[in-house]
């Protein structure tokens, strides 16, 4: 437990930190899984309406800091062509 002032506020802060970096997760993966099913639907125009939609909030993940950058690169690119093969 924490003795210093700052350290009290420190641990109030991460507690909201992490229930909001836990819902930005949370939507992203769901944005993910909306692509995901589109793909196995094997729908190419859902899953490229889902992707458009998809990539921002998944970006986003990385300007927010809950993401990595290249977490977030591997991850479009293979949902990127995972649509891509729909097609052929």
């Amino acid at each position: 437990m924490a003795h210093h002032k700052s350290a009290k506020k420190r641990i109030r802060r991460n507690d909201r930190r992490r229930v909001i970096n836990r819902d930005r997760v949370s939507r992203i993966r769901t944005f993910i899984r909306k692509v995901e099913e589109a793909i196995t639907s094997g729908d190419k125009t859902a899953a490229d309406a889902a992707f458009k939609l998809a990539q921002p909030e998944i970006q986003r993940g990385v300007t927010k800091g809950v993401l990595h950058q290249n977490t977030v690169a591997r991850k479009l690119s293979r949902l990127s062509r995972r649509i891509k093969a729909l097609a052929a």
